[in-house]
């Protein structure tokens, strides 16, 4: 009986191997490579950053900072993949080694010191690995080294507000596109009137802040996620290496349009972020208010009747 249960135990594991190996050759074979949309086997929209129905994984990355990102979920994941199969045929072996019939009288010992130590600092080794490169990482995704580019970010409820302080008083709103009104190609919930357009392969520093309450900005091809805090200025980065529109959203549940808040990125050369440059000068400087000059200030602070000029000059003599 115990060699017909210790060679099922056998096949089963063989089997269970066999399948963790046959899904994980499976998995690399329809992984998506960079430059698909990810998520679903097949597409290959490589200018698009995000999510896919039925996606399953991280959106493929489009920078060094998601590329990070990558690195540091496969290191955890394969971590966290040996501790599952350790644990189950652990717990598989316990099962069959200690049943009822194989130990009628079960062992009294309530202490083994080596074993106690070994369950101790084996998991604080483990948080160790995965500790070094996860402060890493939260290192390099902290600010920008060598900035190209700064854009101010501010969440308001419920759109946002970008600002590129190194182009003088360019500064514009943000606001998702009424399903109604979508194009062919414009995801629902996604798309916006106002893309913030930045340089393919510049090094972009981002300052958020919040006007009223606290929202995220959140570009997951990117690997970017910060909160704008009213009263705060946070710093982060990130780098698009390739042309291309990256989608996100506002996650900080911020109120009741949260929903409100898409992100859309567009990345294009370095020439033509210049051409789209110089023509939102013009275009946002158009739209914003013109500045009153002093007489028109003045006039608009006079009082309508010339009479009261004179009767509040008369009593100040």
């Amino acid at each position: 009986m115990h060699r017909l249960i210790g060679r099922w135990f056998g096949k089963a594991s063989g089997l269970a191997v066999a399948a963790l190996m046959s899904v994980g050759e499976a998995l690399a074979q329809s992984a998506p490579d960079p430059g698909t949309s990810g998520g679903i086997v097949g597409e290959t929209h490589s200018s698009i950053g995000a999510p896919t129905p039925w996606g399953i994984g991280l959106q493929p990355a489009a920078g060094p900072v998601k590329e990070a990102i990558h690195d540091f979920n496969t290191l955890v994941l394969w971590i966290i993949i040996a501790i599952t199969i350790f644990v189950t045929l652990l717990l598989a072996y316990a099962v069959w080694r200690f049943r009822e019939s194989a130990n009628p009288t079960p062992s009294r010992t309530s202490h083994h010191t080596m074993l106690e130590v070994a369950w101790t600092v084996v998991p604080v080794l483990i948080l160790v690995i995965i500790a070094i490169p996860s402060f890493r990482l939260i290192y390099y995704e902290d600010r920008a080294r060598e900035a190209d580019l700064t854009i101010n970010v501010q969440g308001r409820q419920w759109y946002w507000h970008y600002a590129y302080p190194d182009s003088g008083d360019l500064a514009f709103d943000s606001r998702p596109i009424p399903t109604e009104e979508l194009r062919d190609g414009q995801p629902r919930n996604l798309a916006v009137d106002e893309p913030l357009v930045i340089p393919v392969g510049a090094n972009v520093r981002v300052l958020t802040t919040g006007q009223d309450v606290i929202h995220s900005f959140f570009v997951p091809a990117l690997g970017v996620q910060k909160y704008t805090i009213p009263g705060r200025t946070l710093e982060t980065w990130f780098r698009a290496d390739r042309p291309g529109t990256f989608y996100g959203q506002c996650n900080q549940i911020c109120g009741t349009n949260h929903w409100f808040m898409p992100i859309e990125v567009r990345a294009v050369p370095q020439a033509e972020f210049q051409a789209w440059l110089e023509q939102a000068k013009t275009k946002y400087a158009a739209a914003q208010p013109a500045a009153p000059d002093a007489a028109r200030q003045l006039a608009a602070l006079a009082p309508a009747d010339p009479t009261a000029v004179a009767t509040s000059e008369t009593r100040r003599d």
